[in-house]
């Protein structure tokens, strides 16, 4: 078979449903291939749409979504919708087309260094350079998207590579299975908890991934404790729970601001700088902090964090 049709079966193997993209000559092999697939094509008009279609997959599924484009003008077009998956955490496996390698090394049509570009906006990218890498490079891609913090990965086939001969099969899927967190760490925020008078719950986009949602309800039931959500992290508490205050307003003076500001504890479950800057809502001195997340907490002088459960 060809290493388009291996690929293609790669992607049956990760579970992909759905591709988001818009065809060219340079990934026409991965084309024909998907036509005897069961992966639905889902066709778009500009690839910057398609990277944002596969971003809001990523986000409400957990899963990688995935776009397709060719190369130069294709690739660029993704670049705003691959940033922003990125930065907000959805994992996202892009496909770009490349010219034949027998072009590369000087001045042809549309020859850019694709990866060179998407590089800063990407967790991981990579050039098929032999076809049997093709498992290997596809288990990586989504096992790197989806892994914490996710986001981007992008694979380039070269058109000539696309049409190799190869005799493979595809790994098998493996899921990862994250360790418990440190009981030390755990008994220090709830010594924290505990000498807390007013503590609250802020909800940040990571509460919504990995089904940590239902832990974090249970939790603030059994404890008593209200919940905030960032923009991000909306639906971590369903709105009509009884401790669900809602969602913190930029800059804004509501009451959920003003349970930020008189709270002396807060819980960060989940809460990413990128989503809502700590300078905006740690602005009364003298809280304790406590943050809950599946990497250790970023430095911020805004966010010093008393006890970091991972």
């Amino acid at each position: 078979m060809k290493a388009s049709d291996l690929l293609v079966k790669c992607l049956e193997a990760e579970g992909v449903e759905r591709i988001f993209g818009v065809p060219g000559e340079e990934n026409a092999d991965t084309m024909i291939s998907l036509m005897d697939s069961k992966i639905e094509f889902v066709l778009c008009r500009h690839e910057q749409s398609a990277a944002f279609m596969a971003d809001a997959y990523g986000r409400l599924t957990g899963k990688s979504g995935v776009c397709l484009a060719t190369l130069g003008p294709g690739v660029t077009n993704l670049v705003t919708g691959l940033a922003d998956a990125n930065m907000d955490r959805a994992p996202t496996v892009a496909i770009i087309g490349q010219g034949s390698t027998r072009r590369l090394h000087k001045e042809s049509h549309q020859n850019m260094d694709s990866l060179s570009m998407l590089r800063p906006i990407s967790k991981w990218v990579t050039s098929v350079v032999n076809a049997e890498s093709i498992p290997e490079i596809v288990r990586k891609a989504f096992k790197v998207a989806e892994a914490e913090k996710p986001g981007v990965t992008v694979i380039e086939l070269p058109e000539d590579i696309a049409e190799d001969d190869v005799d493979l099969l595809p790994m098998n899927v493996t899921k990862t299975r994250r360790p418990a967190a440190d009981h030390k760490a755990i008994k220090a925020a709830v010594d924290l908890v505990a000498a807390a008078k007013n503590p609250i719950i802020i909800a940040g986009n990571g509460a919504v991934r990995k089904r940590a949602s239902d832990q974090l309800k249970r939790f603030a039931h059994k404890s008593g404790i209200a919940v905030v959500s960032t923009f991000m992290g909306k639906g971590a508490v369903a709105r009509s729970d009884e401790h669900c205050l809602f969602t913190m307003g930029l800059q804004g003076g509501d009451y959920v601001n003003l349970a930020v500001d008189e709270a002396d504890l807060v819980i960060a479950a989940g809460y990413d700088l990128v989503e809502y800057a700590p300078s905006l809502w740690n602005k009364t001195p003298g809280k304790k902090l406590i943050s809950l997340d599946f990497e250790p907490a970023e430095i911020d002088s805004d966010f010093p964090v008393d006890v970091d459960v991972v």
